[in-house]
């Protein structure tokens, strides 16, 4: 299978970074490398915003450094960007040559609208968020977007970003004049745009900055599940940590749980940017996207070479990029989850209504995909391997609850191995929520002990009540079912505990 390898260069304001990554035919990827050299390019400029000779050294070095590891990986294609720093500078030009004939490395700066579409498209091909407004704080700029029904419509690009709002704090801790000063000029910005007042949209951050935002939350409190991307605070927590950390010198910033030690000096600017604008638009939530910029520029390579605007569901294409990664039997899954759903149907009117979730359909079927993923690992143990792998990574299109609900239907083996997984969790949970995975994973386990010998063999499921009040479920087969039968008659107790009704089987075969 054909095979490339894409580098990009984001040269931002505050850092530059070079990320690789590969590229299959199929159009599956893989994230390869991540370097970052924090280079604050905004703090090396003149008066005009000039690009000084200083900063234009830091560039070549860390070019330089770059060139090597691109060399080394034998990198098919290069895309180099810049954004605010180079794209205000007068001297831009010639800060672009010197690049070209010091590095052989040629960058595209960005325009204002490219920035925002960038984090735009970022966002509608990671989450499953269909309208909100995304903000990136970046070191120079700004960049403020409106997208609804996946579409983006406005957007702006503001020329202030983290570190030239640091500007307005002369010491390491903002004065209450100062803070007050930079609260009025944000709000004032902010509603200076109609389109986003009172819009009661979700604010949608990417970016250093409301990275580690989201991770002093989950450090504080102790949030058990893995993954900062589509993890959600309240605008009340947002302020908390601002208020804490207003309090502390940028050394005792240093020692914050989740703050980077080189964004100590600008975070507090930066959390400001995103409180004030989940105040004017009177967002219920803010939710943390941890792909952005040269994300966006990312997905545009791969939807070009698939030939589509956009991912049209964000869910199945992680579940698509996993089964190539942990090499998934498509078959076996596609008969799983049709089996399963048929099942799940077919026991509806005997499931209590609180556990009878609209959304179960949609469980059953997104577990399916990764059911016992664990086995690539090893086939011993393999619940637990499943367990630990989505509870641990990220999944793009799904939120933390659905990510966890996932992770603990398609690793059931049995209630008390549930549970066991699910204590860490305990505040994520409700009890109601774990009888819900509970059926939800023994239905899971049923059906794929129905297709124990990945033939297709099963191809019709019915379930009656007997008269003394058994749920009698018949299959029709169109081969040999003993091993089938075998594993299916052991796994119906899982079944019968959480459905209490006594389950028989009843094969048959159509030939």
């Amino acid at each position: 299978m054909a095979q490339r390898k894409l580098a990009i260069i984001d040269m931002g304001s505050n850092s530059i970074r070079l990320v690789i990554y590969t590229i299959q035919s199929n159009g599956c990827y893989h994230e390869l490398h991540n370097f970052k050299v924090v280079a604050r390019l905004s703090s090396h400029t003149t008066n005009d915003g000039s690009i000084t000779p200083e900063g234009i050294e830091i560039i070549v070095n860390t070019l330089a450094r770059f060139h090597n590891i691109i060399i080394a990986h034998e990198i098919h294609q290069i895309k180099g960007v810049a954004t605010a720093a180079l794209r205000l500078a007068p001297n831009q030009k010639e800060v672009l040559q010197i690049l070209k004939d010091k590095t052989s490395i040629s960058f595209s700066v960005l325009t204002d609208y490219e920035e925002a579409y960038y984090g735009y498209l970022a966002i509608i091909n990671s989450t499953n968020i269909e309208d909100g407004i995304s903000i990136d704080i970046g070191g120079g700029s700004t960049e403020v977007t409106l997208f609804k029904n996946r579409k983006l419509e406005q957007f702006i690009s503001f020329p202030f970003g983290a570190i030239t709002l640091k500007k307005l704090i002369k010491n390491d801790s903002p004065t209450i004049e100062e803070m007050d000063k930079l609260k009025t000029f944000l709000i004032d910005q902010f509603s200076s745009l109609i389109w986003i007042v009172n819009s009661n949209l979700p604010v949608v951050g990417i970016g250093g900055s409301a990275r580690n935002l989201s991770l002093i939350h989950q450090r504080k409190s102790n949030y058990p599940l893995k993954g900062l991307h589509q993890y959600e605070l309240l605008p009340s927590s947002i302020q908390g940590i601002q208020d804490e950390l207003l309090h502390l010198s940028v050394t005792d910033r240093q020692n914050v749980e989740g703050l980077s030690k080189d964004r100590a000096d600008i975070i507090i600017p930066a959390i400001q940017a995103i409180y004030s604008l989940v105040e004017v638009t009177a967002a219920p939530k803010f939710i943390m996207s941890n792909k952005g910029l040269r994300d966006g520029i990312f997905y545009e390579e791969v939807l070009q070479q698939l030939g589509i605007e956009q991912f049209p569901n964000v869910a199945e294409e992680s579940f698509y990029q996993l089964s190539y990664s942990y090499q998934i039997n498509i078959e076996h899954v596609k008969q799983v989850s049709k089996l399963a759903t048929t099942i799940y149907k077919e026991l509806a009117p005997y499931i209590l209504e609180k556990y009878n979730d609209e959304n179960n359909l949609r469980l059953l079927r997104y577990s399916a995909r990764v059911l016992y993923v664990g086995e690539y690992i090893s086939n011993e143990a393999s619940n637990q391997h499943t367990f630990y792998l989505l509870s641990n990574m990220t999944i793009d299109g799904l939120t933390h609850e659905q990510r966890l609900a996932i992770s603990l239907i398609s690793s059931f083996k049995s209630k008390s191995i549930l549970s066991q997984f699910a204590e860490p969790f305990a505040k994520l949970l409700t009890k109601q929520q774990l009888k819900r995975y509970e059926l939800l994973g023994a239905i899971l386990k049923f059906a794929y002990a129905l297709n124990r010998t990945r033939r297709n063999i099963v191809k019709n499921c019915t379930i009656t009540m007997t008269p003394k009040r058994k749920l009698s479920i018949h299959l029709l087969c169109d081969s040999d079912y003993f091993f089938e039968a075998e594993q299916a008659n052991k796994y119906k107790k899982h079944l019968e505990r959480v459905l209490n009704f006594n389950v028989e089987l009843q094969f048959q075969n159509n030939n």
